[in-house]
């Protein structure tokens, strides 16, 4: 496996539109998820990531919300989703997002409190899930990755609801210094 690189903001890949995965029998491909994964777990602070934040235009998005520093009750764990749309939302909450393609800097950011969410998994296999608070917000981030858009999109005012960010150590980085 091996870590990707990750693209920042202004990068134009970012706001490419991405195109369905179709063969998932592809050994490339199930390579990618792979590398993908493994980015995601090297990043710090990360719960989610999507292929076009590593320069692959497809609709693929893994989301962990147990990598939060306080993972949320009930939780899905990891979810790899190629293909995901949202089917259905609820309700409206401010919070505050991140983002590894603008690491510098969080944002307030209204989202949906549940959203259902419908999905292939890395064999092609449908799934669907409600997903709510966090993990909800953090679904509809990644997906909107997939449809060229990011956080700071959504902010009402950059002036009012951004913020500068602490910087974070890779979690590779903090294993080995301790």
């Amino acid at each position: 496996m091996a870590i990707l690189e990750i693209l920042t903001y202004p990068d134009d890949q970012l706001r490419a539109l991405c195109e369905p995965v179709t063969d998932f029998d592809n050994p490339e491909f199930q390579q990618f998820i792979d590398d993908l994964l493994e980015t995601m777990h090297d990043a710090p602070g990360c719960v989610g990531i999507a292929a076009p934040q590593v320069g692959r235009p497809i609709q693929v998005v893994a989301i962990d919300c147990s990598l939060a520093r306080h993972p949320p009750e009930g939780h899905h764990g990891l979810m790899l989703a190629c293909n995901p749309e949202i089917l259905s939302w609820s309700g409206m909450e401010v919070g505050r997002e991140g983002c590894l393609s603008l690491p510098d800097y969080t944002g307030n950011v209204v989202r949906a409190v549940e959203a259902q969410l419908q999905f292939q998994d890395r064999t092609g296999q449908t799934q669907s899930h409600m997903l709510t608070g966090f993990e909800a917000r953090v679904a509809q981030h990644e997906v909107d990755h997939l449809e060229g858009r990011m956080f700071i999109d959504r902010v009402v005012s950059r002036r009012a609801d951004m913020f500068p960010r602490k910087q974070y150590q890779s979690r590779r980085s903090k294993k080995s210094s301790n």
